[in-house]
């Protein structure tokens, strides 16, 4: 009788590994985490001034909506000066790798006070509709942007592109004139339709 012995290969599985825990990073008044999933943040810094806005530096491996979750982490005290306080004013800038492996044809962002609830007038949170004319909205990939307010508050970059593997940055502001402890920021890439 013979026995053989066959080599033991063992094959890694990505998709069952389980998501590390996630960091939670500080900049200015705020924390801002990625642990709701689905893409990683690889830096953030700033203070959310305009001369020192936050900057969120992540990756996206999809072309599905993900969510940063962003949480006060000072007292808050409306107009009072940022990064020592949760003002109510926030300058971003949000630089994203598209490691999707699909090339994105448009960019939104939602903000919600509320989980995966529409955010309303009454909240105060928005990308600063008080400003009828922003010149802070900016893309380095997209030429225009619109934005939708009530019952959400939208912010859409069209007539753009951005090609796999290729970083995009955004720079826009909030404005929250009732802070709160938590908010979040919905971003999802769009795919050319077929």
């Amino acid at each position: 009788m013979t026995i053989r012995v066959l080599p033991f290969v063992s094959i890694a599985n990505p998709a069952a590994e389980s998501r590390a825990e996630p960091i939670v990073w500080k900049a200015g008044a705020y924390s801002i985490s990625d642990e709701l999933g689905g893409f990683r943040i690889t830096g953030v810094s700033g203070t959310g001034t305009s001369a020192d806005p936050i900057v969120i530096e992540e990756e996206l491996n999809s072309a599905s909506p993900v969510t940063l979750t962003f949480r006060t982490i000072r007292p808050i005290q409306p107009f009072a000066d940022a990064g020592y306080y949760a003002n109510g004013i926030l300058h971003m800038r949000i630089e994203t790798l598209n490691n999707s492996g699909q090339p994105w044809v448009e960019f939104e962002f939602e903000l919600q006070e509320i989980l995966n609830q529409p955010s309303v007038f009454g909240d105060g949170l928005s990308f600063d509709q008080r400003n009828k004319n922003p010149t802070e909205i900016v893309s380095s990939a997209f030429a225009e942007f619109s934005r939708d307010f009530e019952p959400y508050d939208r912010l859409l970059f069209e007539n753009g592109k951005v090609d796999p593997l290729a970083t995009v940055t955004f720079a826009f502001l909030i404005t929250d004139y009732t802070p709160r402890w938590t908010f979040y920021l919905v971003q999802d890439p769009r795919i050319p339709s077929s």
